[in-house]
């Protein structure tokens, strides 16, 4: 039997685990002392806690644990990362590379940027959404001081050659802030091998608590903190650090580093896609193979997406794109960047499985949405 309305937007954001839940209880109603109290057991206890989520948090990217600030979400880490960056490199440069189908935590933090002086290079991509190696390395000037490209996108699951685009960086001086919110704890990520400089993520995306995120810095790179009113997170981030999230988010880390399910998940999104595109002739996925395993963007020609999930949504939870993308809906940027018409924009939706997620549960969406499809056909 299927649970209704069947959850499959796990790009916008994931269900609590269980196991997650059941250790951050405890900090909310028995160790609930703050992390910067030194006096007494309730403050050593939740600092112990803390430091034991930084390590776990640390390990599933393989870096140090003295590397990983914590934060209140990937947006905060967003605009620490960048604004800090700028901030503490004001003297050798403003330039800043990134994509037209970045998220737009990155994307509005770039246009603050740009009111405040700064340049901002926008690479295009490819019809398949990758950027062009030759065009970033040709963009890269005398004032630029930071690359700004994601892991993987949020639309469509498109994985960026993260290690090629930090060499790049490494190869001449400048630094690589790589958003990589959809990527942990989806797909191995190694940030000394990439050559990530700074690296924000999320909590709530890899199964663990909202609220809570992590900005991973390396050793050699200053940045200036935008949160005033104390020296916490050895001076990046100022302000009292929500314990239970961090555990929560600590147990999630330690989960995805044994549990990923790369392959059950792209088995089960293949299969999803072949199906539909088998009932449903005509229609395409958005984003080239190079994908993470468990996102599939599909075009349904002819088909207005908010009347096909509106028509679903008592059965299917799916999204037409970003989940922060504001309450009037525009054609996707990422889509429009990538080459689709306004019209193929509004006729694609992502579908993003998760770790719950089942064949029976593939097996019922491609049934109902054929259906809904073949409905709502404009």
């Amino acid at each position: 039997m299927i649970a209704e309305p069947l959850y499959l937007d796990h790009c916008a954001t994931t269900p609590c685990d269980p196991r997650v839940v059941e250790d951050m209880l405890p900090y909310f109603t028995q160790h609930y002392g703050n992390t910067a109290s030194r006096d007494h057991g309730f403050g050593w206890l939740a600092k112990e806690a803390t430091e034991l989520a930084r390590e776990q948090v640390a390990h599933l990217i393989q870096a140090n644990p003295k590397q990983i600030i914590f934060t209140s979400g990937a947006t905060e880490a967003i605009n620490l990362a960048l604004k800090g960056l700028v901030e503490a490199n004001a003297s050798k440069g403003k330039h800043i590379i990134t994509a037209r189908t970045e998220h737009t935590a990155v994307l509005d933090t770039c246009a603050y940027l740009e009111e405040k002086g700064c340049s901002v290079t926008y690479l295009q991509t490819d019809p398949q959404g990758m950027i062009s190696l030759e065009e970033l390395e040709q963009a890269i000037g005398k004032e630029t001081i930071c690359i700004a490209l994601m892991y993987a996108n949020n639309e469509t699951g498109v994985i960026h050659p993260v290690k090629e685009i930090g060499a790049i960086a490494k190869k001449y001086g400048i630094s690589f802030m790589c958003d990589a919110t959809q990527a942990v704890g989806k797909i191995p990520v190694n940030v000394s091998e990439t050559h990530i400089d700074l690296m924000p993520f999320s909590a709530h995306k890899l199964y663990g608590p909202k609220g809570v995120g992590a900005l991973y810095i390396r050793n050699n790179k200053n940045i200036l903190q935008q949160l005033h009113g104390g020296a916490h997170e050895r001076g990046n981030r100022s302000g009292t650090l929500n314990t239970p999230g961090i555990v929560g988010f600590g147990k999630a880390a330690e989960i995805c580093s044994r549990e990923m399910f790369i392959e059950e998940l792209e088995t089960l999104r293949d299969k999803m896609e072949s199906e539909l595109l088998e009932q449903l002739p005509g229609s395409s996925i958005n984003g080239n193979s190079n994908r993470l395993p468990h996102v599939s963007n599909i075009l349904f020609p002819g088909v207005d997406s908010e009347q096909l999930l509106l028509t679903v949504s008592q059965h299917l939870a799916l999204s037409r794109g970003s989940a922060c993308s504001g309450l009037v809906q525009q054609p996707s940027h990422v889509l429009l960047a990538m080459g689709l018409t306004e019209e193929d924009a509004r006729n694609s939706i992502r579908i993003s499985l998760g770790r719950f997620t089942t064949e029976k549960d593939i097996i019922f969406a491609v049934a109902l949405l054929s259906e809904a499809v073949l409905r709502v056909v404009i």
